[in-house]
This record gives C-alpha cells, sequence and structure tokens, in this order.
C-alpha cells in the first residue's frame, strides 16, 4: 500500500475497527478506492478478515467481510488517529463462533438471558447449564432439581426470514426463533467442526 493517503485511512479504519470489538487478533484490512475519491473522504469499499476477535462478549474464531461504499470525515485525519465515519454502510460476510467459547458467552452475565431464553423455549427448563456443538446439532444441558443427572437435548438450526430457528432433532415442531438486531440479516446458518457458521448481511451505524 504505497499511497500515503490510503495508508493513513487503513490505519485509522483498523483503529475504528478495534475500537468497535472487545478483542481482535489478527486483522488483515483491503481498501477499495480511487485517489479522487478518497480525497473527497468516498472510500469505494473494504473487505476485512480477522481471527480470534470477541464482538460484543461473542467469540469469533473468523470474519471474512466486505463493505458497501463508506463516508469517510477526515477532518481530524492524523498518523495513528481513529478514523471517523459519516453515514451508515452495508456489510457482507461470514463469522464463526467455536462451540465451548460460545457456550461460555451464554453462561456470562452479558448473555445469560439470551441463554436461559433458549433453554426455556427449547427443554422448557432454566437456567442453561451448557451449550456444546456436536458435529452438525447443537446440545443443550439444564439441570433439574428432582433428578441426579441433567437433561440433554440435541438441536438443528437453519437460516430462516433472517434470523437463525433452532428445531428439535426428534421433534422438528418443537422451535425457537431467535430474536435478531433489525439491521442484522441471516441469509444461512450451519454447524460443523465444532463451529457455529453464519453468512449475512447488515446495515453499520457509526457512533
Amino acid at each position: 500500500m504505497s499511497d500515503p493517503l490510503l495508508q493513513l485511512i487503513s490505519t485509522g479504519l483498523g483503529l475504528w475497527i478495534r475500537s468497535r470489538c472487545d478483542q481482535v487478533g489478527d486483522l488483515d484490512l483491503t481498501l477499495q478506492g480511487s485517489s479522487l475519491g478518497l480525497m473527497r473522504g468516498r472510500l469505494q469499499g473494504a473487505v476485512l478478515s480477522a481471527r480470534d476477535v470477541r464482538f460484543e462478549g461473542l467469540p469469533l474464531h473468523h470474519a471474512e467481510i466486505s463493505s458497501g461504499p463508506i463516508q469517510l470525515d477526515l477532518t481530524w485525519l492524523r498518523p495513528g488517529r481513529m478514523l471517523a465515519l459519516k453515514d451508515p454502510f452495508q456489510v457482507k460476510g461470514t463469522v464463526s463462533m467455536p462451540g465451548q467459547p460460545l457456550g461460555d458467552a451464554l453462561l456470562s452475565e452479558r448473555w445469560r438471558e439470551l441463554g436461559d431464553w433458549i433453554a426455556e423455549q427449547l427443554m422448557g427448563l432454566k437456567p442453561l447449564g451448557q451449550l456444546r456443538i456436536e458435529n452438525d446439532e447443537l446440545e443443550l444441558v439444564a439441570s433439574v432439581a428432582a433428578q441426579r443427572d441433567p437433561i440433554r437435548k440435541r438441536f438443528r438450526l437453519r437460516a430462516e426470514a433472517g434470523t437463525v430457528v433452532l428445531s428439535a432433532s426428534d421433534s422438528p415442531e418443537t422451535r425457537a426463533v431467535l430474536p435478531m438486531d433489525p439491521a442484522i440479516t441471516i441469509t444461512d446458518a450451519t454447524l460443523g467442526a465444532g463451529l457455529l457458521t453464519l453468512q449475512g448481511h447488515a446495515i453499520v451505524t457509526p457512533e
């Protein structure tokens, strides 16, 4: 990346991305745009590849995301300074979440309400005790006061109507439709190799 302005914008955008995450491991960012467009604060798009990310308390093993045009505010652009973005922009891509860290996240204070809601909707029990990925199924575990051994049930998932639907492997009519941020649309959801993989698109609103 030989263009000094492009390098400056790339560094500033990378800092902005990191500021939106709890943690970022490896981050590779490719910018798309002409010199004239960049001078006017318009980036044609960006392609992001990242590993070992924690976003709003959720663990992302890998993320591949591309954006539409991004309007930049270059007023305060300086070396080492976070870039300011002006308007909402579109992104699309794929993220994968590992089973064990995802289960731990759903037991954390930040996401426990959702974890308990899933267990109650699908098993009629709460709180959620454990979540694991077993091949192409999701295993939920919940304790029952009158029983020594916890209850374990397995579920499949799929994308439907912009969100994720979980249904019991042995009883498809037992299902739960996950609540979804209206700015996010899920187009595909799969389980495999210990990972939950989601594809979709979203509108990002700069703060």
